[in-house]
């Protein structure tokens, strides 16, 4: 019997992010191996044109709940959506829900967050600071609750080539950083956020490291696990390998790589791609609530979800995978046949991006204006470009984390758990899980039949063809123009023709004396 499945039955259980795609997969997991758990609170924003129950049918009809509606069949009677919205004080959430989550809750996973790298510092402050405080602040009014579970992010203190599972000071105090994003006006914060984050890339990592301060400091009469993941992919075993409904991550990469899109990428191809499978943060999260709520560490633990240093994969091994997938599976409509080159200087990268990105763009563009459809494609490559502008720092660099917690709570484990709740990223097989993660990119988060991929080859064909042909008619453009101009090109033009005038009359000769 699975003590970590027993342990979250007939609980009532809070779920922010439960929409998002990590709280999704924790969701499914929850209701399949613990479907007696009493009931789970959804926070959930409104949205026009559709009531919060039917926003919950939509998250089961999804492939991901197959499994949980056959073990549960009344899965959808035991979350209750509560109509919330993180931007508001006290999450807008009504008097008669509130006093029913603060009296019933059990177990809080806070996964809400925005992971918007470019997203601006108030806005980032407010739901990845502002929100954990005023969630912490209702955690400390829940009666029954047993453990509070906060998800971060391996990447808070990526400023850090060594990272410890401890909490890192700021150089300002998360209060001060709140109260001083309600009366500056967004010019002045503009202005004074690259000196707020430092040597942090952006506004995500500065502002969950201020998140992991706040829960450390409001936090400190409660049992708390703090979980930080680093780059989430497609799941790799359950409830079945390769389920992604997102672009955020790898998965965008690998949409951009196989419709064509992405060609050149300045990334160093020998640092780890530290991807960690959705399922595997799921079951160290799910196995750290229990441990945190049974064991009551004496201090709040830490917890590092990531494979570089147990099982290290780099991106130079991953990309050539997507690619040789790709060559099996292409998917359909492509822009331009899959390939993609590391570059590591930032001119090629310049070069690149004109030549392989822009140049073939701007082409496709006056092909769509000349056929009276709207350009498109310009805006969408810069769009892409500037989103690998924002990845580059984390796509050259390399970190190391220390796993004590972890390997402390695996040891921990029965082997019952060990195997229901399995984080050991050390029996991934990357080969075999980047495979199915592009199949899972193909058939869930784009949508593709499977039936499809003979005529997504041919397309490729078409496409290869249309290369060769337009290199051909370059070269012989370039060249005509060289010949008009320069001596030189004349004269070799001129000895390239007599040598394989010559050549063929050899050849000619040789055929008539045989017979």
């Amino acid at each position: 019997m699975s003590m970590i499945a027993a342990f979250y039955s007939s609980k009532s259980i809070l779920i922010t992010g439960a929409t998002g795609f990590l709280g999704k997969v924790l969701m499914e997991k929850l209701f399949r191996t613990s479907p007696d758990l009493k009931i789970v609170y959804v926070l959930m924003r409104p949205k026009a044109g559709q009531t919060l129950q039917q926003r919950v049918f939509q998250i089961l009809n999804s492939k991901l709940f197959e499994k949980v509606k056959e073990i549960c069949p009344n899965v959808h009677e035991k979350i209750r959506p509560i109509s919330a919205d993180l931007n508001q004080h006290d999450f807008g959430i009504s008097k008669a829900d509130m006093e029913e989550i603060l009296a019933s809750t059990n177990i809080v996973f806070h996964c809400a967050a925005t992971v918007r790298f470019d997203d601006h510092l108030r806005h980032a402050v407010q739901l990845n600071v502002t929100a954990t405080q005023q969630l912490l602040f209702m955690a400390s009014q829940m009666p029954k609750l047993e453990v509070f579970v906060h998800l971060s992010t391996a990447f808070s203190n990526c400023n850090l080539k060594h990272i410890d599972e401890v909490i890192y000071p700021c150089s300002v105090e998360p209060k001060k950083i709140i109260d001083s994003m309600e009366w500056l006006d967004d010019s002045i914060i503009a202005e004074i956020t690259p000196k707020l984050i430092g040597d942090r890339p952006n506004t995500y990592t500065y502002t969950k490291a201020l998140g992991e301060i706040v829960v450390q400091q409001e936090g400190a009469n409660m049992n708390i696990a703090i979980i930080r993941p680093s780059i989430v992919g497609a799941t790799w075993q359950e409830p079945f390998p390769g389920w992604v409904d997102n672009i955020n991550g790898p998965s965008g990469l690998i949409v951009a790589t196989g419709k064509g899109f992405l060609r050149a990428i300045k990334a160093t191809p020998m640092a780890i791609a530290d991807v960690i499978p959705a399922d595997t943060v799921v079951n160290l999260t799910l196995a750290a609530g229990w441990y945190t709520a049974v064991h009551r560490p004496k201090s709040t633990l830490i917890y590092h979800c990531t494979s570089g240093n147990l099982n290290p994969c780099n991106w130079l091994k991953m990309g050539l995978q997507v690619l040789a997938t790709f060559e099996k599976v292409p998917l359909e409509k492509a822009f331009r046949r899959p390939n993609a080159n590391f570059t590591t200087t930032s001119f090629m990268t310049l070069y690149w991006n004109a030549v392989s990105h822009r140049a073939p763009a701007v082409i496709y563009d006056v092909y769509l204006k000349l056929t009276g459809r709207k350009p498109r494609v310009l805006k969408l490559m810069n769009r892409l470009l500037r989103t690998l502008s924002m990845l580059e720092y984390f796509i050259n660099r390399s970190w190391e984390w220390s796993t004590h917690n972890t390997e402390m709570l695996m040891a921990a484990l029965s082997p019952e758990d060990q195997r229901m709740f399995n984080f050991d990223v050390r029996q991934l097989n990357w080969l075999e899980y980047i495979e199915n993660y592009v199949l899972g990119v193909k058939k869930y988060l784009l949508k593709e039949d499977m039936a499809g991929v003979p005529e997504a080859r041919q397309h490729l064909k078409r496409l290869r063809n249309i290369h060769y042909l337009f290199n051909i008619a370059l070269f012989l453009i370039i060249w005509r123009l060289l010949i008009a101009r320069w001596q030189m090109a004349q004269n070799v033009w001129f000895f390239i023709i007599s040598f394989c005038s010559k050549f063929l009359s050899y050849f000619r000769a040789s055929s008539t004396l045989k017979f």
